[in-house]
């Protein structure tokens, strides 16, 4: 599930009424961060940088399934056994998992992490795994095993040995609590770019828009596009870099949780969302569902936007994308 640099945003620092940009990069959730604001001087701007990196480390130690003492460790080490009470936000954004599995049709799905890992993408798989090691490896894999008690906020992982984990979904949503409790300190312009899982909002000091650099992924080193985008977030996932190739047919290294067998046929895909937590979640999804389901489903969401790049090149997009 993991995301790569893809994309990159490019702005102006031009100063207007004294509000210049200042950023500040640095490690959470185990990936790179970026914390980019508009502010009037340096002490202003660290002051709302150091804000999102708090609210973010909070959300790193509410989802990780790392962190022996996480409530989500806790539902996983319960697997089978017992419900587990958690907090409401944990609640809702599990909630909201199992919402975008029923409309990926199960292409997103949390409890991705029960999986077997039997695909290695670092260069020393010279076999593929057989058919039947593959359908073994999700035996456990299955949102509909989540069971949820709302009224008790409790989760249930029906399954002895299931887990779930949030590598799809969690960067995206430190990405949108960061820039929500920004926004709320008077924040007026920035970006967080939790390693490729971007969100902004506001405008540029010479108040032009954000705007997006989506990279070649044969050319790591040109952009194919360059797209303005306003309070709203963009997700690239690829493959460029993690892939095998066996008989001919390049398999990357995102794995449909209902198959056990890696996604083919597409290089990258960058989706453009209202948040970054569902951006996050659709961009793994479209990979896994192919260049035309992933198309078609996309267009029926209001307010998405897809690229997708196949393995031959070429460019697919939504019918509201235009590219130059």
């Amino acid at each position: 599930m993991k995301k790569l640099l893809l994309i990159t945003f490019l702005f102006c620092c031009s100063q207007i009424s004294a509000q210049n940009i200042y950023k500040r990069t640095l490690k959470l959730m185990g990936s790179r961060f970026e914390v980019t604001v508009v502010a009037k001087d340096s002490l202003d701007a660290n002051r709302s940088i150091d804000l999102a990196i708090q609210e973010i480390t909070r959300i790193e130690k509410l989802i990780s399934s790392w962190d022996p003492d996480s409530q989500t460790s806790e539902i996983n080490n319960h697997a089978g056994l017992r419900p587990v009470n958690v907090d409401k936000e944990l609640f809702d954004l599990i909630e909201r998992c199992l919402k975008i599995s029923e409309v990926t049709d199960g292409a997103f799905d949390i409890s991705y992490a029960s999986m077997d890992r039997i695909w290695k993408f670092d260069g020393s798989m010279k076999n593929m795994p057989s058919e039947d090691e593959i359908k073994n490896s999700v035996e456990k894999v299955g949102y509909k095993n989540i069971q949820l008690d709302k009224e008790n906020s409790t989760v249930f992982l029906k399954k002895a040995g299931m887990k779930i984990g949030f590598g799809g979904i969690g960067k995206g949503y430190a990405a949108d609590k960061a820039k929500s409790l920004l926004i709320s300190k008077g924040v007026t312009a920035g970006i967080i770019n939790a390693s490729g899982d971007m969100n902004t909002w506001g405008k540029q000091p010479n108040g032009q828009e954000w705007k997006v650099a989506i990279t070649n992924p044969y050319n790591k080193d040109k952009a194919f596009a360059v797209l303005p985008i306003n309070d709203s977030a963009v997700v690239t996932s690829g493959d460029y870099e993690k892939f095998v190739t066996f008989n001919n047919v390049r398999y990357a290294h995102i794995i449909d949780p209902r198959t056990g067998y890696p996604s083919t046929g597409i290089i990258s895909v960058t989706v453009f969302a209202p948040k970054a937590e569902l951006a996050d979640a659709l961009a793994t999804s479209v990979f896994v569902m192919g260049i035309e389901a992933g198309v078609n489903r996309i267009e029926q969401l209001p307010g998405i936007e897809c690229i997708i790049i196949d393995v031959n090149g070429k460019v697919h997009t939504t019918g509201n994308i235009k590219i130059d």
